[in-house]
């Protein structure tokens, strides 16, 4: 998917878990296809899953997730991973990788889940948005407070995608809200099929906390278009009804900004992630009379 990516294979894992962490050595290990973009997934044993970053923007990810997730699973009504062991990087692996417990669950499309899902996101993200957020630092990535700095590229993106007037307006009124100006609070700022795990239709475990930090709230209500339809947009907000007209203008803009900047990048190469770029465009589209 990316150039400059490491190539990974169950002989490197099995070499890594034997060097470092022998004690699980011998276990079967089985490579696990997904859609994730910054990761190489194989399953340990039946309780265990090696997580190797493959590109370099996802090489801090393993100690971050260490330093984070247990902070944050104890007040989350769903499973997150649960790190148990950093890995170093090795002649043959330049980056710290990770075991973590495996979660049960498989990804699924919003049609194909429980009625009361956008109710269940919203109870995630009412909690995650409880915790305190103690002196960790505002965020860069999404959910920083000035969605402008990503302007330039979002509009050669739309541009890119046959320049759909009504995608500049979703924009601009994003940009023209007003900004957040309570305390920043923790985002998972990922929240799309992907990311999201159910078992029998009902959500369990939300992985992927890459782009995990503290920031405007506006990031994760996003999730209402990147997962969601309309009837579950409805209940999420519902169960969101703190937040102003603005903050969810600018939620729009966080799903837009993913989705345009996704579809052209992964259009060939990832067809979950491209997917979940087009289910939003089409939300953020079918939202309102033009």
């Amino acid at each position: 998917m990316h150039d400059g990516e490491v190539a990974t294979d169950v002989s490197l894992v099995d070499e890594l878990v034997r060097a470092q962490f022998p004690r699980w050595h011998g276990l079967p290990i089985t490579h696990v296809a997904h859609g994730g973009t910054g990761h190489a997934i194989y399953r340990l044993g039946d309780e265990l899953a090696v997580r190797l970053p493959r590109i370099e923007w996802a090489g801090d990810q393993a100690g971050r997730d260490a330093a984070t997730l247990p902070k944050l699973a104890p007040h989350l009504p769903v499973a997150v991973p649960e790190p148990l062991e950093l890995g170093e990087p090795t002649e043959n692996y330049p980056y710290p990788w990770s075991i973590v417990r495996w979660l049960s669950g498989d990804i699924a499309p919003v049609d194909a889940v429980a009625g009361d899902t956008g109710i269940r996101l919203a109870e995630v993200v009412q909690a995650l948005q409880k915790i305190d957020t103690g002196d960790e630092p505002w965020t860069t990535y999404r959910g920083r407070l000035d969605l402008s700095t990503g302007d330039e590229d979002v509009r050669r993106s739309i541009a890119e995608l046959g320049d759909d007037p009504r995608l500049v307006a979703v924009w601009e009124e994003a940009l023209s809200a007003p900004w957040w100006t309570g305390p920043g609070r923790w985002l998972h700022a990922d929240l799309h099929q992907g990311n999201l795990l159910f078992t029998g239709g009902e959500l369990t475990g939300v992985i992927d906390w890459g782009a995990a930090g503290v920031g405007d709230p506006a990031a994760d209500l996003m999730t209402a278009w990147l997962f969601l339809d309309e009837r579950g947009r409805e209940a999420f907000r519902r169960e969101l009804r703190e937040f102003d007209d603005a903050t969810w203008a600018r939620a729009r803009g966080w799903a837009l900004h993913l989705a345009v900047l996704a579809l052209p990048y992964y259009r060939d190469t990832n067809p979950l992630l491209a997917g979940i770029a087009r289910h939003t465009l089409g939300q953020l589209l079918a939202e309102r009379s033009w």
